[in-house]
């Protein structure tokens, strides 16, 4: 089996984690990621239930043409008390926490909000059922910290570590899993993976936003 992890393309929100639809840049990337995996014989794509997820999944799959289920257990992590706040805003209402956050020494759930943790332990379940499902191969369109906190689990890595998976995540970027049913296993292939969108710079997130949650 082969997940294909789809980080959703970029909204047309700055707000954190606000359920709002693509942006035309968006749309354009998931266009390009749904283009880039065409020859890959997508048997089914799965998304979380935000607006940003479902559309690029909808986006994508216009050139897969397969099924498309969403599931709840796939969204991002909540953050919380900052949702809907700017970056701005988050830093200077927050900063004692963003401090104690980027210590990396606790899995430290965002104020009114979810760990990394309490993450994994609602969409690894999705993750293990898709995984044993009959397809072979799939594409699950989610969230930046979503991913990172799966993959830190599947790599056995400890949760308050996410800060060493760098900065961010690319919109519509790969992230690619294999599952071994003998083994009962999840192996990381690739990680963050945006190469359809190298010539395209207006499409990175460094033209977009200085700062991640």
């Amino acid at each position: 089996m082969k997940i294909y992890l789809i980080r959703h393309g970029r909204q047309c929100s700055k707000l954190c984690n606000v359920n709002v639809d693509l942006s035309q840049e968006g749309f354009r990337q998931a266009a390009l990621v749904g283009e880039r995996l065409v020859k890959k014989n997508i048997d089914k794509v799965y998304s979380s239930d935000y607006l940003r997820a479902v559309q690029t999944a909808q986006a994508a799959n216009l050139y897969w043409n397969v099924e498309h289920e969403i599931d709840p257990g796939l969204r991002e992590i909540s953050f919380g008390d900052m949702e809907g706040l700017s970056d701005k805003v988050i830093a200077e209402r927050f900063a004692d926490f963003k401090k104690e956050q980027a210590k990396m020494e606790q899995d430290l759930p965002y104020p009114g909000g979810e760990s990394a943790g309490d993450a994994v332990k609602r969409a690894f379940p999705v993750l293990e059922r898709i995984a044993k499902g009959p397809e072979k191969q799939v594409v699950v369109v989610s969230h930046g910290c979503l991913i990172r906190s799966l993959v830190a689990h599947i790599l056995g890595i400890n949760l308050a570590k996410l800060g060493i998976f760098g900065k961010g995540m690319e919109n519509s970027s790969i992230t690619e899993l294999t599952y071994d049913p003998e083994l009962d296993q999840f192996r990381l292939e690739r990680f963050n993976d945006y190469a359809h969108l190298e010539k395209y710079p207006e499409l990175l997130r460094s033209a977009w936003v200085d700062a991640e949650n």
